[in-house]
């Protein structure tokens, strides 16, 4: 199939189909578990020409495995290329120090990923690159950030953990007015839900540990944009950095990609049925997810998203209640992370917010007794009970 065919093909055809192998036909895409690579005269010599692209030198340089999975990224997110990392944290630390320079600050929206704020906010001072933390709700208070010295706006599609949306195309109108990089995390909807280079955005990372692999089983992450640009980040950061993905997490993640429609639309259903239910529940202070017309993105919601993802939170009364309720799940599971096939579940102020000042994540709107619920793929009448049998512990 030629790549103009494959373009032409809906989203799950694409995820799916694998062209065979050229040496062997296999359907299935084969692991190239070697850390280097065995040279001949000629390959040597495109190595001395600068010609990385066609030969393989070691696999921190690149792997055919990871350059497979490379390959499916950029058509499924619709980008000129994509660079795979170790991890999503390695994809967004990559790109970021690959842009900015001594002196630069950067735009970001007060709520991202725990992680990726401390990044912000406690390792780039120490390279003389500041953060200007804003709502990205508000275009007006971006705009009032930026100056000469601004080079990047990052925002979360969804925001982790608060559920809160961007509004992606008229923020990356804002950037490319004033002629900066624009930067989405899209891990919270995946390119099933949203594709943000569609919208404008320059650049999308995600953590590929979550919905693109979707068993709790591997480590990626990936960075999906313009070519000329990626193909130097390679050489100029990433391998540099050392941040490259192991030849067997990225065939999980090519394993991954193929199911990836299936696994989110389900937990996407399930979702807004737990959703619901929560809404309801007497001990349940309040419910946030974009299905919900109590959500206060819900039109902006149904305007870019085709389903509303398995992302929730709710609030219990206190955190106690909260840890109480997660200790008594049977069925899901308490543990960190998101988007695997099994419904999971955690305090985010005091496990993936931890580190966050208690002042600074009530300023995010993470606050004690909020649970962030990573809806899987079990019978949403399973999931309701185990919910059930957990509140009458509370």
């Amino acid at each position: 199939m030629t790549n103009e065919e494959l373009k032409k093909l809906k989203f799950q055809s694409k995820a799916v189909y694998y062209s065979p192998n050229p040496e062997t036909k296999s359907v299935s895409e084969p692991i190239y578990m070697t850390s280097n690579f065995q040279y001949n005269k000629e390959h040597y010599q495109k190595i001395i020409d600068g010609d990385r692209e066609s030969v393989y030198i070691y696999t921190r340089c690149g792997n055919p495995t990871e350059r497979k999975l490379e390959k499916q990224i950029a058509l499924l997110e619709g980008s000129e290329d994509a660079l795979v990392t170790s991890s999503g944290m390695a994809a967004i630390s990559t790109l970021i120090m690959g842009i900015v320079e001594n002196g630069d600050n950067i735009i970001a929206d007060r709520t991202t990923y725990s992680t990726s704020h401390e990044f912000f906010e406690e390792v780039l001072p120490k390279f003389g690159v500041e953060t200007k933390f804003v709502n990205t709700l508000d275009l007006k208070e971006v705009e009032n950030a930026i100056d000469e010295k601004t080079k990047i706006i990052y925002a979360e599609t969804i925001a982790n953990p608060i559920i809160k949306l961007t509004p992606i195309k008229e923020l990356g109108e804002l950037a490319h007015k004033h002629g900066l990089t624009y930067i989405v995390d899209n891990t919270f909807a995946s390119p099933r839900l949203l594709r943000p280079i569609e919208l404008g955005a320059d650049f999308v990372v995600e953590s590929a540990t979550k919905f693109i692999g979707g068993h709790n089983d591997v480590l990626g992450g990936i960075i999906a944009g313009n070519s000329e640009f990626l193909y130097e980040l390679r050489w100029e950061r990433l391998t540099k950095f050392g941040g490259t993905i192991s030849p067997f997490n990225a065939w999980l993640l090519l394993r991954g990609l193929q199911t990836m429609s299936l696994r989110v639309d389900k937990a996407c259903e399930n979702a807004l049925k737990l959703a619901k239910y929560l809404e309801n529940h007497p001990k349940v202070e309040k419910v946030s997810y974009p299905g919900l017309e109590s959500h206060p993105n819900h039109e902006l919601a149904k305007e870019i998203l085709p389903k509303f993802g398995s992302m929730i939170n709710f609030k219990v009364k206190d955190e106690e209640s909260g840890v109480e309720f997660l200790n008594a799940l049977k069925l899901c599971c308490f543990a960190g992370s998101l988007g695997g096939v099994r419904t999971n579940l955690q305090p985010p102020a005091t496990c993936a917010f931890l580190d966050i000042p208690e002042k600074e994540r009530n300023e995010m709107g993470i606050y004690l007794g909020m649970i962030r619920v990573s809806t899987g793929i079990e019978d949403i009448e399973d999931i309701i009970y185990d919910f059930e049998q957990a509140f009458d512990k509370i």
